[in-house]
């Protein structure tokens, strides 16, 4: 396998791996409906703040690698849900679905070898799609951890 192939799988596999800290999917799973919007004390998001943040950040950055439409949403407006509780049970449900399905696509994006990895994205302003795909990695590992540390704030963590 020549070493093109190799980095593409390791950042695959980056972006869904557990070997130093706990999946996304971990980190949603199993948590009581009634605290999704729950805020801790002393912390200032809510399991639900905490989902649909990393949902709409790793949206973005799929979205910003993948178009020439790319319009950059508004910071901090809209990388954060205006209420600390989903509406129902199905938004809770749609926002996990939304960020498995683009991180697959993120992972698609990694292994697909018509993308120069050291190329640069053609939205941007210099950033690769190394960069990207490597940023994602480091911001969704980043606020998993913070969702563990709402749960266990919550009592809802072993």
């Amino acid at each position: 396998m020549d070493r093109d192939q190799r980095l593409r799988d390791h950042l695959a596999k980056l972006l869904e791996w557990e070997d130093g800290h706990v999946s996304f999917e971990a980190s949603v799973e199993g948590l009581d409906p009634r605290l999704r919007g729950a805020m801790p004390d002393g912390l200032p998001h809510s399991p639900w703040q905490m989902l649909e943040h990393l949902r709409r950040t790793q949206h973005d950055i799929l979205e910003f690698c993948r178009g020439a439409r790319y319009v950059q949403p508004k910071w901090p407006d809209d990388y954060w849900p205006r209420t600390a509780a989903p509406a129902s049970d199905a938004e809770w449900e749609a926002s996990v679905a939304g960020f498995l399905r683009d991180r697959e696509a993120l992972r698609d994006l990694a292994r697909d070898p018509a993308i120069d990895l050291f190329g640069l994205v053609p939205n941007g302003d210099g950033q690769t799609y190394l960069r990207e795909l490597l940023l994602v990695a480091d911001h969704n590992s980043y606020h998993v951890g913070q969702m563990i540390l709402i749960r266990r704030a919550l009592g809802t963590w072993d």
